[in-house]
C-alpha cells in the first residue's frame, strides 16, 4: 500500500518526535480535537491531532490505551462516549510509557470510569509519583499521580472478554516503556496489531545518566527485540510517526487496507536505531 508522501512524511514525523519533549511549550495539535474513528476491528482512535489514545471494545467493556495531556481528559471522555461506550464501561486503562503527554489525563479518567490501571514495574514509580524519571534536557513534566492496580511483566497477557493483549517490555525511552500486541478480526482476516511504545531518544541523556544508568543497554536490547517482531498494523503514541491520521484519510477515500503496512515496523526500528546511535556518538565525544 502507499500512504501520502511515503518516507518523506515519515522522516519529518521522526524528526519532530525526536526533539520533543525538549520544546518549551506543548504544540497546539496535541490538544486539537479529532473525530474518533475505527482503525481495524474493535480498535478505535479516540486521541487528538497530535497525541494518540486508543479504545479497544469488547463484549465485557472497553480498554483505553493512553490518555494524552491532563487538559484533554474531558475531550478523550467525549470521544469515548461518542462511540457509544459509557465511561462506566471502560474497565481497563493501559500505559505504554509514563510521560505527561501520554498519561496526563489518566488519573482523571480512572476516577471517572472506575477502571483498573495496568502498567509495567519499570514505570510504576513514575506513574504513582506523577513525574517522569531519568536524566534529560527538558526536566520534570509533572502529572496527577495514578495508582497502578496491576503490574505486568514481559510476555504477560491481559484479557478482557474475547480480547487478549500481550505486554512486550521495550525500555529505553522510559524505564518501563511497554509495547502491546493483539490480534484483531479485520473484515474476516486476523491482523497482528502492535501499539508501539516510543523508541525515540527525545531529550534523554545517553551518557552519564545517573537516574537511569542502563539506558543505552536498554535501548539497544529494545531495537534488537523489535527487529524480529512483526506486525500488520503499527499504532504509535504520536500519530504522525505511523501516519495514523493520514491513513484514516486514505481509508475514508476508499482504501480498505490503509492501515495495513507490514514494512512499517522494521522501517521505524531501522530509522530510530540509526538516530539513537548517531545521538550516542555525538554525546560520547570529548
Amino acid at each position: 500500500m502507499k500512504t501520502g508522501n511515503g518516507f518523506g512524511i515519515l522522516a519529518t514525523a521522526l524528526a519532530a518526535a525526536s526533539i520533543w519533549p525538549a520544546l518549551a511549550a506543548d504544540p497546539a495539535e496535541w490538544s486539537a480535537p479529532v473525530a474518533p474513528f475505527q482503525v481495524a476491528g474493535n480498535v478505535h482512535y479516540v486521541g487528538t491531532e497530535g497525541l494518540s489514545a486508543y479504545l479497544i471494545t469488547t463484549e465485557a467493556g472497553a480498554i483505553l490505551l493512553d490518555a494524552t495531556l491532563p487538559e484533554n481528559a474531558a475531550l478523550i471522555e467525549r470521544n469515548i462516549e461518542s462511540l457509544g461506550v459509557r465511561l462506566a464501561e471502560v474497565k481497563l486503562l493501559i500505559s505504554d510509557h509514563a510521560h505527561a503527554d501520554h498519561v496526563g489525563a489518566m488519573a482523571r479518567i480512572k476516577h471517572d470510569t472506575g477502571a483498573r490501571m495496568i502498567a509495567s514495574e519499570g514505570d510504576r514509580w513514575a506513574l504513582e509519583n506523577g513525574r517522569n524519571q531519568g536524566d534529560n534536557n527538558y526536566g520534570i513534566q509533572p502529572f496527577e499521580p495514578i495508582r497502578v492496580d496491576q503490574v505486568v511483566s514481559d510476555g504477560e497477557r491481559v484479557r478482557l472478554s474475547d480480547v487478549e493483549l500481550t505486554a512486550h517490555l521495550t525500555p529505553g525511552h522510559t524505564r518501563g516503556c511497554t509495547s502491546w500486541s493483539m490480534t484483531v478480526n479485520d473484515r474476516g482476516t486476523p491482523r497482528e496489531v502492535l501499539f508501539l511504545c516510543s523508541i525515540t531518544v527525545a531529550g534523554n541523556t545517553l551518557v552519564g545518566n545517573r537516574a537511569y544508568p542502563r539506558i543505552v543497554e536498554d535501548y539497544r536490547a529494545t531495537f534488537a527485540k523489535l527487529a524480529v517482531m512483526r506486525a500488520d498494523i503499527v499504532l504509535t503514541s504520536h500519530p504522525s510517526v505511523a501516519e495514523v491520521l493520514e491513513r484514516e484519510q486514505q481509508h475514508a477515500r476508499g482504501d480498505d487496507d490503509a492501515f495495513i503496512d507490514p514494512a512499517l515496523l522494521p522501517r521505524l526500528v531501522r530509522q530510530f536505531s540509526q538516530e539513537f546511535e548517531q545521538t550516542l556518538a555525538k554525546a560520547s565525544q570529548p
